[in-house]
């Protein structure tokens, strides 16, 4: 990667390894020469990673044919920024290196806004608020994030959409891109993310985090528009909303 590069994300563990194509399929939003705009299904890693080295979005994003950014390296082609494995929504991909670079100053100033969906667990009575924290690895679990003193400076603003008795559901904004971000600030905050086990958000009728990037706005990096995109949130999400109390 050359000197400058920003890539909002970071990667756990150091490895090497290349992806092969594979016809799985993709819900494209939008896609032309220069980006691809993909609505993520829950349960879909976005890269290769230990333990995950096929059915991967680098997989999928292989079998349309085609170039893609090499910025991120040969395990991340295409790939700009993550979503975990759990959310669903919407990622933004890169055809070309120019775009890639582009896009990821637009992570670096903020120009890119992701949006969330999250249902959380209790009753949010602030009906707005900042959270910061520095976030980084847990003392004791490596694979887990937390707030730790010389960790890096992270910042997410929500806004509550919906209350009731027993969860809450909000829309969040990210100031900053950190790994869990969302999910370590809410559970900071003592509101977990509902299915989140990683962080405390416990639901047996569960699989994941209710966790869901319902809208990203960016500049077209060719063009220079303006655009936004939307995705509603998928039907586990919205039946588990509807069934809490």
């Amino acid at each position: 990667m050359a000197a400058g590069d920003v890539v909002d994300f970071e990667i756990p563990e150091a490895y090497v390894v290349e992806a092969g194509a594979e016809e799985i399929p993709l819900d494209i939003v939008y896609e032309d020469d220069d980006i691809a705009v993909i609505n993520k299904p829950a349960g879909m890693v976005v890269h290769p990673a230990p333990g995950h080295y096929t059915g991967t979005l680098v997989h999928a994003l292989l079998g349309r044919g085609g170039a893609w950014s090499a910025v991120g390296g040969a395990a991340r082609p295409g790939v700009v920024h993550r979503l975990d494995k759990g959310t669903s929504g919407l990622i933004v991909v890169a055809r070309n290196d120019v775009s890639h670079r582009a896009l990821s100053a637009q992570l670096k100033d903020r120009s890119l806004s992701r949006t969330y969906l999250a249902i959380v667990r209790g009753r949010i009575t602030d009906d707005a608020g900042e959270l910061e924290g520095p976030i980084g690895r847990h003392p004791h679990e490596r694979k887990r994030m937390a707030v730790v003193a010389g960790g890096r400076f992270a910042r997410t603003r929500y806004q509550v959409v919906e209350r009731k008795r027993t969860h809450t559901l909000l829309r969040c904004e990210l100031d900053t891109g950190r790994t869990h971000q969302i999910r370590v600030h809410l559970a900071a905050l003592g509101h977990p993310i509902a299915g989140d086990t990683e962080y405390g958000g416990q639901e047996q009728s569960l699989e994941r985090p209710m966790l869901h990037a319902s809208r990203l706005r960016l500049r077209h990096p060719r063009s220079g528009a303006e655009m936004t995109f939307e995705a509603p949130p998928p039907d586990d999400f919205t039946a588990f909303w509807e069934s809490v109390a």
